[in-house]
């Protein structure tokens, strides 16, 4: 949201953001607040996920029915489908009067259409321009993690991968980078000390979006080990700066990557299918999939997507 904001500033838009805050009840009264206060805009967008946040735009999309605003909820949480099934009656009232629903990927948009909900399909943005492409020739063992520390986007299993990439090449090393959001990094970290291979993994924590791309030039080969997930930025992230992605095929992830074309899908919590992935890029020295990736999110730059958000927001 954060770029779509600035970007739609740049475009002569009046732009009144919230919130910042971390406590949640604060945070939820904070928009509630927001949205009372600023109750003559034309249009509120609201980053609608599945988990807790879920409430925050039930809260934001009935005061706004209330108000008469328009509003546009922005799909962003993988699991949102369960969401939709199980909270069947407060989903209607969110997508039903939404002005529009817009999904940053096609299974979103599928998924929300199957239900009912009718959906536009606007891709997530990359400012391309930003992302600096590398080659990596030859492939090296060499694997980036980018993600929160979190059981539903399975760290453990980067750990499981690296065990067996190590068998092959004993140098192939691993980097996490992340914040810590329950107990899955101590597990993380506790899984490479009985590998014993604790040596070969870098866990830095959270790093700013610039440093992480700087970092991601020391490593060769992109990988997500999620087991629930929608179209994660990061990944889109990696595919610009030239790093072939090994991805779980889960959620959104075949309607951003074709599989063997610009990017490798493998089945979930299977790490021997993963790391085996993995080598035969490696073994191929695989510089088409890296060179189809770029050009794929290529077309998720601003001056292709601008148009689908300024016909919305006319």
């Amino acid at each position: 949201m954060a770029v779509l904001s600035r970007l739609l500033a740049i475009e002569g838009f009046s732009i009144l953001k919230s919130s910042s805050k971390q406590n949640k009840v604060a945070r939820m009264i904070d928009m509630a607040f927001a949205v009372f206060l600023n109750r003559k805009v034309n249009y509120i967008l609201i980053d609608t996920f599945s988990t807790s946040n879920f409430y925050f735009a039930f809260v934001c999309s009935q005061l706004a029915r209330i108000f008469k605003i328009k509003y546009i909820p922005i799909l962003r949480g993988g699991n949102l489908p369960y969401r939709l099934d199980v909270s069947k009656k407060l989903s209607n009232l969110i997508f039903k009067n939404a002005f529009k629903n817009v999904a940053p990927s096609g299974y979103l948009q599928y998924e929300f259409e199957k239900r009912g909900y009718k959906t536009l399909f606007i891709p997530n943005i990359l400012e391309i321009e930003n992302y600096q492409f590398k080659e990596r020739n030859p492939l090296q063992p060499k694997l980036l993690w980018v993600r929160a520390f979190k059981h539903l986007y399975n760290p453990t299993l980067a750990i499981e991968v690296l065990k067996i990439v190590n068998e092959k090449y004993p140098k192939a090393i691993l980097c996490m980078i992340g914040p810590q959001t329950d107990d899955s990094f101590a597990a993380t970290q506790q899984l490479a000390k009985k590998y014993h291979i604790e040596q070969s993994v870098e866990f830095t924590g959270v790093l700013p979006k610039e440093k992480w791309h700087q970092k991601s030039k020391e490593y060769a080969i992109f990988i997500n080990t999620t087991n629930f997930d929608n179209t994660p930025v990061s990944v889109m992230e990696a595919m610009a700066l030239g790093l072939p992605v090994v991805s779980t095929n889960v959620g959104g992830m075949p309607y951003l990557i074709k599989n063997n074309i610009d990017g490798v899908l493998v089945d979930k919590e299977n790490p021997q299918q993963m790391a085996k992935a993995i080598i035969q890029l490696i073994e191929e020295n695989n510089q088409k999939i890296v060179k189809n990736a770029r050009k794929k999110v290529e077309n998720f730059a601003w001056c292709v997507v601008r148009t689908k958000w300024l016909s919305i927001l006319k």
